[in-house]
C-alpha cells in the first residue's frame, strides 16, 4: 500500500511506468521472437524469445494489476491509475506474441522432421 502512494518508491505513478515500461520491453521481445520464428531475422533463438515474452509480459501484466488493485483516488489524480490500465494490454500483447512465436517454432519444426 505504501508503494502505490509513493511512500517507499516515490510519488504514485512510478509503479505504473514500471508496469508500463516492462510490458513494452515485453512487446519488443516478442516481436523480436516472431520475427526469428518466422525466419526474417536469423540472430539468435526464437523459442528462448517467446519463452521470456510470455515472462516479461506476465510480470508486467502483474505489476499493473497489483498497482490498479492498490492505488486510491481515480483517474487524473496523480497516482498512476491511467498509466497501470494501460500497461495491462500491453502485458497481455506480450503474451500473446511470445505465446505466437512460440507455436511457430513448433509448426516449423514439424515441416523440417
Amino acid at each position: 500500500m505504501a508503494a502505490a502512494e509513493g511512500g517507499a518508491i516515490g510519488d504514485g505513478r512510478t509503479g505504473a511506468n514500471l508496469a508500463l515500461a516492462v510490458g513494452a520491453l515485453g512487446l519488443v521481445i516478442g516481436w523480436l521472437a516472431l520475427a526469428r520464428a518466422g525466419r526474417r531475422i536469423s540472430t539468435g533463438n526464437a523459442r528462448t524469445g517467446g519463452v521470456a515474452a510470455i515472462a516479461v509480459g506476465t510480470v508486467g501484466t502483474g505489476l499493473a494489476v497489483l498497482h490498479l488493485a492498490t492505488s486510491s483516488g481515480g483517474p487524473g489524480t496523480g497516482n498512476g491509475l491511467v498509466g497501470a490500465i494501460v500497461a495491462v494490454p500491453l502485458g497481455l500483447g506480450a503474451v500473446l506474441l511470445g505465446r505466437r512465436a512460440l507455436t511457430r517454432c513448433r509448426q516449423a519444426d514439424r515441416m523440417t522432421v
